[in-house]
C-alpha cells in the first residue's frame, strides 16, 4: 500500500488517546493509525484469551433509506439483503460489472427500509461513487456518514463478561450478527456483535466526539489496546481476506471459500462472477521462515501463484500463510515458496488455521 505523506494523513478521534497508550503510529490507507502498543504478540494473545479493543474509526458508514433500499442493495451487493430482519447484519460483497469487487462490506439492517453500511476505509471514496452511479433511478437517498461515527472493536473471549456490567442491554440474548442500541458506560451506541478476528466480540459505533471517553473507560477496564499488527495477524489466523490482498478489483472473488456469499442472481456482474475461477486461494503452513505478500509459490519447481498474505502465527507457534494458485493446482498437498531465492517447503492446510472450539 502506499504510504500517504505524514502531513497528509487523516487521524480518528482516539489519535491522542493513542499517544498516550505509547502506540507506534504508521501510515495506513491516507490514515495515522496504532500499529502495536506493548507488542504484536501481547496483544494478539490477550485478544484469543482475554478481551482487547481496538480502533477501527477509519471505516467508512453509509446510511441508504428510501423505499428501494433493499432492492438496490440486492442489484449492487451478491449477498440477499432481504433476508435480514430489522436489528440484523451480514457480510457482503459490492461486485464490479467485470467479475472482481469493489469491496467487501458488512450491511446492517435497521428497519424495513433503512440499512447501515461499514465499508473498508482505503475504499470510501471509491464505494461512495460506485454506489452514487447506480442509484441514480432508485428510490433511495444515500449518505456518507463516515466523520460522524467512530468504531472500537472488542473482541475476545471474556469481551461479553467484560462489557456486560456497563451496557444497558442483556448481552447474552444477543447472538452473532445482531445490531441494536444501548447505553455503554451511559452513552447512547449501537452495538454489534461482529468482529474480524476470529472470536467473539462487539463492534460498538459511537459519536465520535465520545469515543475518546468510552475508549479511555474499556481500557479502565481492563481491555488490552491492540493495533493493526494483531488485528492483521488475528484475521489471517482465522481466515479472513483482507480486501487488496486477496480480493481486489481483478481477482475473482470465488476462488475464496466464501461462495456463501452470493445468494442472488441478478446483481451487477452476475455473469462474470457465475464463471469459473482461474484461481484458489489456498492455505498454507510453513516450519520456520515467515513469508509476505507477493513471494512467489511454486508446485514442483514450477511457478502457479504467489503469496497474499503472510505472518508467524502467534497462537500455532510456526509461520502460516494465504495464497492464490492456478485451479488446477489448488488440491495439491506441497508447495515451495520463494524467500530471497531460495525455496522453502509449504504445505497446503484447510483454512481457517484456527477456530475457536
Amino acid at each position: 500500500m502506499t504510504q500517504t505523506p505524514e502531513q497528509t494523513l487523516k487521524r480518528t478521534s482516539l489519535h491522542a488517546a493513542h499517544l498516550r497508550a505509547g502506540a507506534r503510529m504508521v501510515p495506513f490507507g491516507g490514515w495515522d493509525m496504532p500499529v502495536q502498543y506493548s507488542g504484536v504478540k501481547a496483544e494478539h494473545d490477550a485478544v484469543r484469551t482475554g478481551a482487547g479493543v481496538f480502533d477501527v474509526s477509519h471505516m467508512g458508514e453509509f446510511r441508504i433509506t428510501g423505499p428501494d433500499a433493499a432492492s438496490f442493495l440486492n442489484r449492487v451487493t451478491t449477498n440477499d439483503v432481504t433476508k435480514l430482519k430489522p436489528g440484523r447484519a451480514a457480510y457482503n460483497w459490492l461486485p464490479n460489472d467485470s467479475g472482481g469487487l469493489v469491496d467487501d462490506i458488512y450491511v446492517y439492517r435497521v428497519a424495513a427500509e433503512e440499512f447501515f453500511l461499514v465499508v473498508n476505509a482505503s475504499n470510501i471514496e471509491k464505494d461512495w461513487a460506485h454506489l452514487q452511479q447506480h442509484a441514480a433511478e432508485a428510490k433511495v437517498t444515500l449518505t456518507d456518514e463516515s466523520d460522524r461515527w467512530g468504531l472500537l472493536a472488542v473482541q475476545g473471549p471474556q469481551a461479553e463478561a467484560m462489557l456486560q456490567p456497563h451496557s444497558s442491554v442483556d448481552l447474552s440474548a444477543q447472538k452473532k450478527n445482531a445490531y441494536f442500541a444501548a447505553k455503554l458506560f451511559g452513552f447512547d451506541v449501537w452495538l454489534a456483535r461482529t468482529g474480524y478476528t476470529g472470536e467473539d466480540g462487539f463492534e460498538v459505533f459511537t459519536d465520535a466526539s465520545e469515543a475518546e471517553t468510552i475508549w479511555d473507560k474499556l481500557l479502565a477496564i481492563g481491555l488490552t489496546p491492540a493495533g493493526l499488527g494483531a488485528r492483521d495477524t488475528l484475521r489471517l489466523e482465522a481466515g479472513f481476506p483482507l480486501y487488496g490482498h486477496e480480493f481486489a478489483d481483478h481477482i475473482h472473488p470465488l476462488s475464496s471459500t466464501y461462495t456463501w456469499v452470493v445468494k442472488n442472481t441478478a446483481h451487477l456482474g452476475a455473469a462474470h462472477i457465475q464463471t469459473a475461477p482461474r484461481q484458489k486461494l489456498i492455505g498454507l503452513a510453513l516450519e520456520r521462515v515467515p513469508v509476505r505478500e507477493g513471494y512467489p509459490v511454486s508446485l514442483n519447481g514450477v511457478a502457479v501463484g504467489h503469496v497474499t498474505s503472510g505472518s508467524s502465527s502467534p497462537t500455532l507457534g510456526h509461520p502460516i500463510a494465504m495464497a492464490l494458485v492456478s485451479a488446477d493446482a489448488g488440491n495439491a498437498d506441497a508447495f515451495e515458496v520463494e524467500v530471497r531465492g531460495k525455496l522453502h517447503p509449504a504445505r497446503r492446510v484447510d483454512l481457517p488455521f484456527y477456530k475457536r472450539a
